[in-house]
């Protein structure tokens, strides 16, 4: 799925309409006894980011959504019920949190309390309008620090409705929200025709963060993980890294505003000669991080590229259709003097990630608590990120350019570069959160550049390689 912002998302103007979860049902939640299933660490930590960053006097969303289309003119009963029906599949949609003190407590509503009620808006016959509002509303009702913390949205045309769901941050990742429209899809299909899904029971995030958690506490702060990331850390001069090169960023100002770049990197054939070369290696992955630390060298002379890469934590396939935040990070070190071209740093990353993968099954926020240190987060980001994932086997992948469908990041502040690179059927499509800085634009657009030129070269290399072979045996 393409990766962008509301504003970049071919919204049309039409009829909007809203679905919330109902007054009747935050009401009954107001009166649930707390749930003994804690939040996880990345949920905690994302809050307490949240709270820590508003307390500095700062609005920061981070909401995360998908928009995709319907064809034909829509039934809004069926869409409600299909709405309703996919809210209950996955339990951390009923399931919020309240403060005690400085204490989180769980709290989940049964199903058959969960209603949704709608809003019709209005007309918008201007698409800037409309952007506007359904980036208004996702702000106030997408939001860390309220319940209900996700918010439905529908824009209506004879032709066609586009359909916008936006979620706080610790309801989904960026997997999750890439299956919501074919989900969707089916069970509004199932609706109009009035007939019953029949669909396996989908495992609860909310009991992944209590076993996750539970693990997690076993250890202290000898275990090897720990001392793993003691030692990543202290080599980055006590600090989680950022993207290493120039950002512009003033030491110890304040939190800046960000920008987006997004763009088609290369295309099917493109990448698939790349991730043909890298595959020995482990794949478009490994690829990418090789590229990159040649790039960063390059643009910003650090010795060593220094990165928490992001893995998600379906670890068991009774996780993998669920909704919720499955991600961890492993840390990964190149240096240029071992890796001085592609095919080295191919190497030198493949055996980082080796060691370091299963690093990414701890919850880093349990090891900074374990270190001690003082990680009081000023940024919504803890650290940037190269992200990789091929999407191309998602249910409904092969529909998403049909129904414009896009995966919808906020971009407000934050100091840390993010990088995410989908693998689409149409080609490899690139997507950046970077500061708003005259140099972090430059730099970061040397990096597509350059990246764009690496991957290019070494397709080029794979299909000259393949032709060589396919002569030799003719």
């Amino acid at each position: 799925m393409r990766m962008t912002d509301i504003q970049r998302c071919e919204v049309r103007p039409g009829r909007l309409v809203e679905w919330a979860l109902s007054p009747a049902t935050i009401a009954a939640a107001a009166d649930l006894p707390a749930d003994p299933r804690p939040p996880a660490y990345v949920q905690e930590g994302h809050i307490r980011t949240a709270r820590s960053v508003r307390e500095d006097g700062l609005f920061v969303p981070t909401w995360l959504g998908t928009a995709f289309d319907i064809p034909g003119a829509v039934d809004l009963d069926a869409l409600e019920v299909a709405l309703r029906g996919w809210t209950l599949r996955h339990e951390t949609l009923r399931s919020g949190f309240r403060w005690a003190g400085d204490d989180m407590h769980r709290f989940t509503l049964a199903p058959e309390a969960v209603s949704l009620q709608r809003e019709e808006v209005g007309d918008f016959p201007d698409a800037d309008a409309l952007v506007q509002r359904l980036q208004d509303r996702f702000d106030a009702a997408a939001n860390a620090l309220s319940w209900p913390n996700f918010l439905y949205a529908a824009v209506i045309r004879d032709d066609s409705t586009s359909v916008y769901v936006g979620f706080d941050h610790s309801n989904v990742d960026a997997y999750s929200i890439q299956r919501i429209p074919a989900e969707i899809h089916e069970l509004y299909a199932a609706a109009v025709e009035g007939r019953p899904v029949e669909e396996p029971p989908v495992g609860s995030y909310v009991d992944f963060c209590e076993i996750e958690r539970a693990d997690a506490d076993r250890i202290d702060g000898t275990h090897a993980i720990v001392a793993r990331w003691r030692e990543f850390i202290q080599r980055c001069n006590g600090k989680l890294p950022n993207f290493p090169v120039e950002l512009g960023l003033e030491p110890g100002g304040p939190l800046p505003t960000q920008k987006l770049m997004r763009e088609m990197l290369v295309d099917a054939d493109a990448a698939a000669a790349f991730e043909a070369y890298c595959r020995p290696f482990g794949g478009s992955l490994v690829g990418v991080l090789a590229a990159t630390s040649l790039i960063v060298h390059e643009i910003g002379g650090q010795p060593v590229y220094r990165a928490v890469v992001p893995f998600h934590t379906r670890v068991k396939s009774k996780w993998s259709n669920s909704v919720g935040w499955y991600v961890g990070g492993a840390p990964v070190e190149v240096a240029s003097d071992q890796a001085p071209d592609f095919t080295a740093a191919l190497k030198v990353v493949r055996a980082e990630l080796q060691a370091n993968r299963s690093l990414a099954r701890m919850p880093l926020a349990r090891v900074l608590r374990l270190l001690g240190a003082d990680f009081r987060p000023t940024s919504p980001d803890l650290y940037s990120i190269v992200s990789f994932v091929d999407a191309r086997g998602i249910a409904g992948a092969e529909r998403w350019d049909e129904l414009s469908a896009y995966g919808l990041v906020r971009v407000s502040y934050g100091d840390q570069v993010c990088v995410w690179l989908n693998r689409l059927h149409e080609g490899l499509w690139f997507t950046c959160r970077y500061p708003d800085t005259d140099i972090a634009y430059k730099n970061m657009q040397l990096y597509v550049e350059r990246l764009r030129d690496v991957i290019l070269t070494v397709a080029r290399e794979q299909r000259a390689t393949e032709l060589a072979a396919h002569g030799l045996a003719g």
